[in-house]
């Protein structure tokens, strides 16, 4: 499977909120939600992809933690695996650089949202409330 996109994304909490965000609408998937990140481009890790695609779209700074899971899904259009770490933003104030709309929601509140396919095992393993340290990211 050598046409497989990386990909990162961020898990980003506040309190008992997430960050979503809602894909323009003339991408790829447009206007449905998604975890912020994107793909990881050649000679960078995860991590460094991560970080900047956080900078890119959001104009923030992040820490990188553990990751909190990997998922392999197939579109019509491509192939991705994504990697989902925790994320803490440790300077800036998100701001909608690429994305249409930027919203904190609770797990109670993942069904009113459509989000990206690739995303489903992810938000039913939060609906189902995995263990509260599995959704904070520590210091370093």
């Amino acid at each position: 499977m050598s046409d497989v996109t990386e990909v990162v994304a961020a898990l980003i909490w506040d309190g008992d909120r997430f960050m979503a965000c809602q894909r323009p609408a003339h991408k790829a998937r447009g206007l449905l939600w998604e975890f912020v990140g994107g793909k990881v481009e050649p000679g960078e890790s995860r991590e460094q992809a991560l970080i900047r695609e956080c900078r890119e779209e959001l104009a923030v700074t992040v820490a990188v933690g553990e990751v909190y899971m990997e998922v392999l899904h197939h579109y019509p259009d491509l192939t991705v695996h994504l990697t989902l770490f925790h994320a803490r933003i440790v300077e800036g104030v998100p701001q909608k650089l690429e994305h249409n709309d930027i919203r904190w929601i609770t797990r109670q509140e993942i069904d009113d949202y459509p989000f990206c396919p690739a995303d489903t095992v992810i938000l039913k393993q939060l609906k189902e409330g995995a263990p509260d340290k599995s959704a904070k990211m520590t210091d370093k």
